[in-house]
């Protein structure tokens, strides 16, 4: 594994280094990484920052413990103060490449129709973030998210954007909390623009109880 990770963050430094030195000859473009701050970095630094970076954590170990097949309750609002819309589905987990990443299958009902989705949820060790990512068969795009760990309220606070139908190819921007009351028993609270405010509101709620 170390010998993989040192020949990986080698290459990775000559082909940066590379890079930088074709940039420079080229004069005529602006935007280059020779215009960057470019701070060198030895061999047995980048070796140990790769493994760091691939090695599983304690959030790794963590979200495993979510492995298994979930039962979800959930709550819909089209729009604020609206009339909620119920419906059930299940969810399995699974941990995969090694403990570094949990996929997630969701399959049920939405709105009187079947919903089938998918997730990749993952703690990225440099970052020091959880970092998502969502796709369902009621869209055909794909909504990436962040989030910071917050441990008083076994919480993470994801952010980030998804594709808003209604106004073609514009984005909106999401919030979703997702918090981890017990072993058996989880919480996830998404939040978007209101349509006819743009206004933030609570759009749903998954109450989620491990089978």
């Amino acid at each position: 594994m170390k010998k993989f990770i040192l020949t990986l963050s080698a290459a990775y430094l000559i082909f940066s280094c590379d890079k930088v030195k074709v940039d420079v000859k080229d004069s005529d473009k602006k935007d280059t990484l020779a215009s960057e701050e470019w701070k060198p970095v030895d061999s047995a630094t980048a070796t140990k920052a790769w493994i760091e970076y691939a090695t599983p954590s304690d959030m790794h170990q963590m979200l495993a413990k979510s492995d298994g097949n979930w039962m979800g309750e959930t709550t819909m609002w089209m729009e604020d103060g609206g009339k909620p819309m119920t419906s059930t589905y299940e969810a399995v987990n699974k941990m995969m490449l090694d403990g570094r990443y949990q996929m997630s299958n969701h399959k049920g009902n939405m709105m009187g129709m079947p919903f089938e989705g998918l997730s990749i949820v993952a703690y990225d060790n440099s970052k020091k973030k959880f970092v998502s990512t969502w796709i369902d068969n009621m869209g055909t795009g794909i909504m990436s998210m962040e989030g910071d760990w917050n441990p008083s309220t076994k919480s993470i606070e994801f952010k980030g954007k998804m594709t808003d139908p209604s106004r073609p190819g514009k984005d909106c921007d999401v919030r979703e909390v997702f918090t981890f009351v017990d072993d058996n028993t989880q919480k996830m609270e998404m939040y978007g623009p209101d349509p006819k405010t743009g206004k933030e509101f609570k759009t749903m709620e998954i109450k989620f109880t491990k089978k």
